[in-house]
């Protein structure tokens, strides 16, 4: 009798953070079992329903959202919407029935992990954070694993449980990361990429994909400051999406010829490369490709997130002397300060890029597939 191929549930979703992890285990996964049947479970109407589907695989949609802090008619909804969310993550466990079910975080990875431990299925959760996000506190003491993105877990969870794997990123990202940033004639290829001057080092400003108000108000007081050429660095500004019209007019009616604005960079790799400085965003999935690069970086958190947990998360890059922390409240104001403090002191620069670069995990992904697999034949 043929055996039966394995069959490998994960959950979660709501932002890029849990659905980029997310595929990149089911990648390493596949890797080892390519017959494996992997499926997804996300939340309706959140990004994973059609992030997932363009990446290959399957998902089902529950109907959880979450439930907001302040008093608002969706909360009178939530409990009913957990119920059935419940009910249905139970039968998608029974449907499937998964040899082992993977949590990342967010809405759906409760009802499914919950429905998969009460059925005796083995539990794995991925947390990217250095602060746990609610829904895997929750499942803290019901999991059998947890792979730990940071150190410090132990907090939330037990500790005999959790393996510090760091953050997976899909293997795509890891191979052209580590391999553009190596090459010696990548900066002049980069910067020519980008319209920028080959001699001149350069400010990248990453707020992510959607923007930061705070990061882009910092970069235009740069510009109204003075001339770029006379601070001695140009500037690649990933101002994000819903800002870029605006801010792409702002940047055309002041005409400095050292800014470069982009709503959206498709191609991180050559803006990594472009760089002599990164200042960005402390998301979890941000410090992962960060620490590939291994540049000098200021970071600076989010305050906009839940229980502050990009301080956190940049905490752990910081106090290894890996990068610089710069508060949301005085990146305005700072910015610039800290970009020549670091342009002026190479020991530093080259000091902190190696320690940067010391905490990369690029086998995340294989030592979390490793850890789902062990619970699968232990």
């Amino acid at each position: 009798m043929a055996k039966r191929p394995l069959r490998i549930l994960i959950s979660g979703g709501g932002t890029g953070g849990h659905i980029h992890p997310a595929i990149a285990i089911a990648e390493a996964l596949q890797k080892r079992h390519p017959d494996a049947v992997i499926e997804f479970v996300g939340a309706r109407g959140r990004m994973e329903m059609e992030r997932i589907p363009k990446a290959g695989y399957t998902i089902t949609g529950l109907p959880i959202t979450g439930f907001d802090r302040r008093l608002s008619m969706r909360n009178f909804a939530f409990p009913f919407r957990l119920i059935r969310s419940l009910i249905l993550a139970r039968s998608i466990v029974r449907r499937f029935q998964p040899d082992v079910t993977i949590g990342v975080g967010g809405f759906a990875s409760g009802p499914t992990l919950w429905a998969a431990s009460r059925a005796g299925i083995p539990t794995l959760i991925q947390e990217q954070n250095g602060f746990p996000g609610v829904t895997n506190r929750l499942l803290a003491q019901r999991v059998d694993r947890v792979c730990a993105g940071f150190p410090g877990l132990d907090r939330w969870f037990p500790a005999d449980r959790i393996c510090e794997t760091g953050n997976p990123l899909r293997e795509s990202i890891v191979q052209r990361l580590g391999s553009s940033v190596q090459k010696r004639n990548g900066v002049t290829a980069a910067r020519k990429h980008f319209g920028l001057k080959e001699d001149r080092p350069v400010l990248l400003v990453l707020g992510g994909s959607l923007g930061a108000a705070s990061m882009n108000a910092a970069v235009r007081s740069l510009v109204q400051s003075g001339p770029l050429a006379k601070k001695g660095f140009q500037v690649l500004w990933q101002c994000g999406g819903r800002y870029e019209s605006d801010q792409s007019q702002w940047a055309e009616e002041h005409g400095d010829p050292n800014l470069v604005v982009r709503g959206f960079i498709d191609r991180m790799d050559l803006a990594y490369d472009a760089a002599s400085i990164i200042a960005s965003r402390a998301g979890a999935m941000s410090i992962a490709e960060l620490a590939l690069v291994g540049k000098p970086t200021l970071l600076v958190p989010s305050p906009h997130v839940a229980e502050d947990h990009q301080t956190k998360n940049a905490r752990s890059v910081v106090d290894r002397d890996g990068a610089v922390l710069l508060p949301d409240h005085k990146v305005e104001r700072d910015l610039g300060k800290e970009v020549r403090n670091l342009l002026n002191d190479a020991e530093r620069c080259t000091s902190m890029s190696a320690a940067l670069k010391a905490s990369a995990r690029p086998t995340a992904a294989d030592a979390v597939a490793e850890e789902v697999l062990k619970l699968v034949h232990p």
